[in-house]
């Protein structure tokens, strides 16, 4: 049995290669840098499908980009490529707006919000996965963290400040929140929502969110200086329902309270013997 990841450079495709390879699966990660990349993906047998490839923090500023990643490459893949299944990574930010955030809620976006060019680009992609007649599945990813976070992952960029500095100073209010997915749950469950997932599209989320004010009470536990901006704006997401996800696969192991502490030890100044 061939998996195939693409995007194995990234934060979540790396892990699920090295992931993959340690239970003895034959992996096929080929890099995007390639001259030939897309020609000798689309020539191989690629077996079960990993999509991971796509822009996040940086997609403001690559509008393009974010759209080739996220559709235009999708699209050649599936209607050319030589596969068993497909799993496309999207995003529990498609939530944004909407009534409720289960699987089936009807979304929506505004076209003149820069922030939503993100949504529709992943809603396209899912839609052309499963209007595609082939045998592809959706997992809508929360916050994911781990140790090798993209440097201007919210998360990343709080925890690596408090760590190199001994203080951080939170811009948004105290009750902000989000949800937040290790890294180590995710790739653990990928490969078993492709192979024994019986929808189509999974959440894959904690399920509760995590405010800023508890993110600081971590730090502080940690002897971290914590402050926070005066009048600072609230941004709070909602809690992600999980239920589909529950019922198959059984609730999430990790969590950010027991995780965060070896995070913060990763980014901490190493003393010279």
């Amino acid at each position: 049995m061939t998996y195939t990841v693409l995007g194995a450079r990234g934060f979540i495709g790396k892990e699920l290669v090295d992931s993959l390879r340690s239970q003895d699966l034959e992996v096929y990660h080929p890099v995007r840098q390639d001259k030939n990349w897309l020609k000798n993906v689309l020539t191989h047998d690629l077996g079960h499908v990993f999509y991971c490839i796509g822009l996040t923090a940086d997609f403001r500023k690559r509008p393009f980009d974010t759209v080739e990643a996220h559709v235009c490459l999708l699209r050649q893949i599936l209607e050319y490529g030589r596969m068993e299944s497909l799993i496309y990574l999207s995003s529990t930010r498609v939530y944004e707006g909407a009534a409720a955030t289960d699987e089936s809620t009807a979304l929506q976006g505004i076209p003149t919000n820069p922030g939503h060019l993100y949504n529709f680009s992943k809603l396209m992609g899912e839609s052309l996965c499963l209007n595609s007649r082939r045998d592809a599945k959706i997992v809508r990813l929360s916050n994911v963290y781990g140790p090798s976070m993209e440097s201007q992952n919210f998360l990343s960029v709080v925890i690596k400040e408090a760590a190199e500095t001994g203080r951080i100073r939170f811009l948004t209010s105290p009750k902000s929140s989000k949800d937040f997915i290790s890294l180590n749950e995710v790739v653990r469950l990928l490969p078993r929502i492709a192979m024994e997932g019986k929808h189509t599209i999974y959440n894959l989320a904690s399920g509760k969110n995590t405010t800023n004010a508890d993110i600081a009470f971590l730090l502080e536990r940690e002897g971290i200086e914590v402050s926070f901006q005066t009048e600072s704006p609230e941004w709070t997401f909602p809690i992600i329902n999980i239920n589909r996800l529950e019922s198959e696969f059984g609730q999430p192991s990790d969590s950010l309270a027991a995780d965060l502490p070896p995070l913060l030890n990763l980014f901490r100044p190493k003393v010279s013997a």
